[in-house]
């Protein structure tokens, strides 16, 4: 079975590994400050907390800028839960906007179209959380600039976008926002097994952000109530949680940055490869990319016209059939049922058009370029595959 995703690990990760477990720390020691630094000078950014997931990275993003019961918050519909649950789990009331049929991000005039609307109502969003899918940077220039208008926080939800730029500044570097967190899940740019990271250049959001992540415990005596107490003592001044990275996992971690820009050189590699192929075929829409934009490519998406003998649903299932685990990025966070009853199809027209047509093709470094052209040719119908491997 060939994945749309997977990781890449060699020896020196293993050897990495290895070191910590035969340390003195596994967890809290050293390392995991250390693989810290390494996003910090990565992103050009002031502050970065890793935790053990992206949803924890969200989560603990949502408390910092004080998201509570009541609070709105909106989102892009294509993306995975963790960007609508995160708002759920502070008591905030979740609203979506529609993205553009281009970019598959948030609509910049649907955004403004809603914002307009929703200051009539005196239902502003406290915060929007951006997604760059796929790796592709939304507009964030003009989000910002309408932040500044309505007064709305800003947090970009960057779980593909590690080693992706947009006007030059890496994705990462909070320029355009408030907070931006990282996934480091196996099939991300990078992976820490399991992982995630919140980065921002702002001290008071990194200093709730940290003791958050650590059941909401404080060990510097100037953040403490009772500063005369022996060396012995802690406080726990907020309602925290356990969202640590542990050390050998920020090793793995350490390791596989060193390797970023030359995974993002592979997976370039592939998605020329892919363009190449799909050039001649008028029912293939190929990811388009901003002027300004540097996507990293963590996804490569393709939309299919839809005839009767030319379909998303049929292609999908073939693909599947000879091996190829393809995969939809994403339902439509108001087709969950957990979501449904809040909302109307209607009002998504561009998302409902994406999720009808969209295929998430393989992509990952060092993918053999005879799985690209068998992924290719099933999908042209140019031969009958089986028994691919």
């Amino acid at each position: 079975m060939i994945p749309y995703g997977k990781q890449n690990i060699n020896q020196k990760d293993i050897d990495s590994v290895i070191e910590v477990m035969s340390s003195d720390f596994l967890t809290q020691g050293p390392i995991t400050p250390l693989f810290e630094e390494k996003l910090q000078k990565y992103c050009e950014v002031k502050y970065a907390v890793a935790t053990i997931n992206a949803t924890s990275a969200l989560h603990l993003s949502c408390l910092a800028i004080g998201i509570k019961k009541g609070d709105f918050v909106w989102t892009s519909p294509i993306t995975f839960v963790a960007s609508a649950n995160c708002i759920k789990y502070c008591g905030g009331n979740l609203d979506l906007v529609d993205i553009d049929p281009l970019t598959y991000n948030i609509s910049i005039e649907s955004l403004k179209s809603k914002l307009v609307e929703a200051k009539t109502k005196n239902r502003l969003p406290k915060a929007i959380i951006t997604v760059h899918l796929s790796g592709q940077s939304c507009d964030m220039e003009k989000i910002k600039n309408l932040s500044k208008e309505y007064g709305f926080k800003i947090i970009e939800d960057a779980s593909h976008a590690l080693g992706a730029k947009y006007k030059d500044k890496p994705v990462g570097s909070c320029f355009y926002s408030d907070i931006v967190v990282f996934s480091f899940h196996p099939v991300k740019m990078i992976t820490t097994c399991e992982g995630g990271a919140c980065l921002t250049n702002d001290k008071n959001l990194y200093e709730r952000i940290y003791n958050l992540r650590s059941h909401g415990i404080v060990r510097n005596k100037k953040d403490m109530v009772n500063k005369n107490s022996g060396s012995w003592y802690y406080e726990q001044k907020f309602l925290g949680f356990n969202y640590r990275l542990n050390d050998l996992q920020s090793a793995l971690g350490i390791n596989q940055i060193k390797r970023l820009d030359l995974f993002i050189k592979k997976r370039y590699e592939i998605v020329n490869y892919y363009n190449q192929l799909f050039e001649n075929n008028s029912n293939i829409i190929r990811p388009f990319q901003l002027e300004d934009s540097f996507s990293s490519f963590h996804l490569y998406i393709i939309k299919v016209s839809n005839k009767e003998d030319f379909n998303r649903d049929k292609i999908f299932e073939s693909l599947r059939n000879n091996g190829y685990y393809v995969n939809v990025h994403y339902i439509p966070i108001y087709r969950h049922p957990f979501y449904s009853n809040n909302f109307n199809l209607k009002d998504y027209p561009n998302s409902e058009e994406y999720y009808s047509k969209a295929i998430s093709l393989p992509i990952y470094p060092y993918l053999n370029k005879k799985h690209i052209r068998n992924v290719v040719d099933i999908i042209n119908n140019k031969v009958n595959y089986q028994n691919l491997f």
